[in-house]
């Protein structure tokens, strides 16, 4: 089978019986048209090791708009792609090379963003909460913190998904996964007036409220996009005098931190961060490497004479 109309089967699959989200689909789509794009519309049954080295050193030297390389992360999506697609090879019965014959490119781990509770509090204070859109963007950042939901996640909600009164509700993440979504009593508070404020009764939690077009032709406020909330919390951290780099995924970062520091253990904060392997929870080792050195001394101390 040529390696476009495998593609389109994969594709369909992916959608139909795996319910993938339509980022994802594309984002596969992306990265198997690039292969074609180096190789050719080749029989599947011709991509074999050598292929797959020589396309790596293609897509290394692949520049972008804002660097003369792909990014290793950015490489291992079209690897893990390329993967998957060969698995649904095997289960559909069509010749092609053992999925685990691919091996992803070994990355450096970036380093966690987090803010203190200091930090935090000059964040959160900084909206103008007398008016409706500094009011949305207090109730933001309460809730990217309160909550440790991914950006994506967030803008994604309508005032339906939220119980304020139960202060819980949940949340469908990657890989289509639904999981519990708590929320403390401040955020639900700053939740509560800035929905009260809202006069509108279009379904999206947060609106736009500037730009040329703040409304569709119906009269409903447009969704605000989640590159809107990394630009106004890079904007309110400035304004904070934060020097470090703050994106609201810092606030998810934050929200794990937090957690682990008063206690909570490592397997529930990867329930609550919809992580579905341990490994990456595991990047918090700012947090648990000192806690393990406290339990070490408090119960492996030296030997009483």
């Amino acid at each position: 089978m040529l390696l476009s109309r495998a593609k389109t089967d994969f594709l369909e699959y992916l959608e139909v019986e795996q319910n993938r989200s339509q980022r994802t689909i594309a984002n596969y789509d992306h990265y198997i048209t690039r292969l074609i794009d180096f190789a050719g519309d080749i029989k599947v049954a011709d991509i074999d090791s050598d292929l797959i080295r020589k396309w790596r050193l293609w897509l290394n030297r692949l520049g972008t708009n804002v660097s003369d390389e792909l990014q290793k992360t950015t490489q291992n999506y079209h690897l893990i792609a390329l993967r998957s697609f060969l698995k649904f090879c095997s289960k559909r019965d069509i010749p092609a090379l053992n999925p685990t014959k691919v091996e992803l490119a070994k990355t450096v781990r970036k380093q966690v963003t987090f803010l203190t509770p200091e930090e935090l509090k000059r964040l959160f204070s900084q909206p103008d909460t007398s008016t409706e859109a500094g009011l949305r963007d207090r109730a933001i950042l309460e809730l990217l913190f309160s909550s440790g939901l991914r950006v994506s996640e967030l803008v994604g909600l309508d005032k339906g998904h939220i119980n304020i009164k139960r202060r819980e509700f949940m949340i469908r993440g990657k890989g289509q996964k639904d999981r519990p979504i708590f929320i403390s009593s401040e955020a639900a508070d700053w939740l509560k007036r800035y929905l009260e404020m809202r006069s509108d009764n279009a379904p999206p939690l947060f609106i736009r409220y500037s730009g040329s077009k703040q409304s569709d032709n119906s009269g409903n406020f447009h969704r605000l996009t989640a590159r809107s909330v990394q630009r106004l919390v890079a904007r309110y951290a400035t304004l904070a005098g934060i020097t470090k780099k703050v994106s609201p995924h810092s606030l998810r970062h934050s929200f794990a931190t937090d957690l682990l520091m008063n206690g909570a253990d490592l397997r529930s904060v990867q329930e609550m961060l919809g992580h579905s392997n341990i490994a990456t929870t595991q990047i918090y080792t700012h947090v648990t490497n000192p806690h393990l050195k406290a339990v070490h001394e408090k119960f492996h101390g030296e030997k009483k004479k």
